[in-house]
């Protein structure tokens, strides 16, 4: 019997470990199980942590991109600005004003004519009748003369009427010699007092005339001289033509005063007794002159239209120093009432495209922008500026052309300088 049980319980212990083995290895396979369900949990919730982080950071990043997006406007501002360095500044005249508010006079503008004033220029006439010769073969409008120059000759030895210069010496020692014996007579009561009257104012006639060519007589015949230092301002005969007394053969002008005449229109007649002073540009070298310079002042402003005409005249002297051509017509830009608080700038800092006007701001050392305006009134020298910029903005006054063409080549679109 005892033999019995020591198999069964040997069989009964063999059974039992393989039992636990297999549970053993169930559990473990469980427990592996388990551990790769928790990993690929873990590996999953890791992978949707990093998608959404991944999103995140596209979001954050999108969402940086947009503020770049937004600020960069606000720090690009001067998309437009053009470079112009100190460099190129130094190379050419160029300069830079901040503009302010100020005084600016109403503009009446018209045209008018530059004139000689009276007392400034002579005619020379012809003395005689003859033929006329110059003095200089180079004699010319425009060249300067001094008083008592000898210009011309009028020679009429070969004429009819036989030498001036002899036939005038001869009148005079006649009328000298009738005067001289009608003297005697007078004092003896020979001669009436009538008789002696007309010696004496024939003899003062003969007198004159010839002092008047005395010693200026040669072979070429009585000689023209000029009448005070200045320059020709016109020839009117050519050499070799025949010439009669009283007869305009020139024009010296002494060119020291002149007379600006402005015909202003009638619709204007009303502002004409508020015109203090005048501007006035010259078509031979574009130049604006002000009569401040020139010590320039009115003299008349004209209360009525010419005959056949609609201008009122308005006249100012000024001097000459050598720079006006008398004769010559130019722009004329008559100041009237003063305006205030006018925002002004210099005509030389305008460029015009297309019918519009702009200026240059700068907006640093050397960075400059540029600005349409637009215009009002204009006295030639400066214009009035009606919108487009405002008090302390600094432009081009000078070289704005130059910073024009270089815009051509520098603007630097989305550049930035840090203002």
């Amino acid at each position: 019997m005892r033999h019995f049980f020591i198999p069964f319980i040997i069989a009964s212990i063999c059974f039992y470990g393989c039992k636990n083995t297999e549970k053993h290895q169930h559990d473990h396979s469980t427990t592996e199980a388990h551990a790769l369900h928790e990993h690929a949990h873990e590996s999953h919730a890791h992978d949707s942590h990093a998608e959404e982080a991944h999103d995140h950071d596209a979001h954050n990043h999108d969402a940086h991109g947009h503020e770049e997006a937004t600020v960069h406007p606000a720090e690009t501002a001067h998309s437009d600005e053009i470079i112009f360095t100190k460099a190129q500044a130094a190379k050419t005249d160029f300069e830079v004003k901040e503009i302010q508010p100020g005084t600016f006079q109403h503009i009446i503008k018209t045209s008018g004519q530059i004139l000689s004033a009276p007392g400034d220029e002579s005619v020379i006439v012809a003395t005689n009748n003859g033929v006329i010769s110059y003095a200089d073969n180079k004699l010319a409008a425009g060249q300067a003369v001094k008083q008592n120059q000898a210009l011309f000759y009028i020679a009429s030895k070969h004429l009819g009427e036989g030498d001036y210069y002899a036939r005038t010496e001869a009148n005079y020692k006649q009328a000298k010699a009738a005067y001289d014996r009608a003297e005697t007579l007078i004092k003896d009561r020979i001669i009436s007092e009538k008789d002696f009257e007309t010696a004496r104012l024939n003899y003062q006639n003969a007198k004159i005339a010839f002092e008047a060519i005395a010693g200026k007589s040669s072979d070429q015949g009585v000689g023209i001289t000029s009448p005070l230092n200045g320059f020709i301002k016109n020839i009117n005969v050519k050499d070799g033509e025949y010439v009669t007394t009283g007869q305009a053969i020139a024009t010296v002008s002494q060119n020291k005063k002149l007379i600006l005449q402005a015909d202003v229109s009638e619709k204007y007649y009303p502002y004409l007794n508020s015109i203090n002073n005048a501007n006035f540009k010259t078509p031979y070298d574009d130049r604006v002159y002000t009569l401040q310079e020139l010590s320039g002042k009115l003299l008349s402003i004209g209360k009525s239209a010419r005959e056949n005409s609609f201008f009122v005249p308005v006249t100012f002297e000024l001097d000459n120093r050598g720079e006006i051509i008398p004769g010559s017509f130019v722009e004329i830009y008559l100041l009237s009432y003063p305006m205030e608080n006018v925002m002004s700038i210099p005509v030389s800092a305008l460029t015009q495209e297309m019918g519009y006007f702009y200026v240059y701001r700068q907006l640093d050392e050397e960075g400059y922008q540029k600005q349409e305006i637009k215009i009002g009134a204009n006295n030639g020298k400066e214009v009035q500026v009606l919108s487009g910029l405002k008090p302390g903005d600094r432009i081009v006054t000078r070289g704005a052309y130059q910073v024009k063409m270089a815009s051509a080549t520098t603007a630097i679109p989305g550049h930035s300088h840090e203002h």
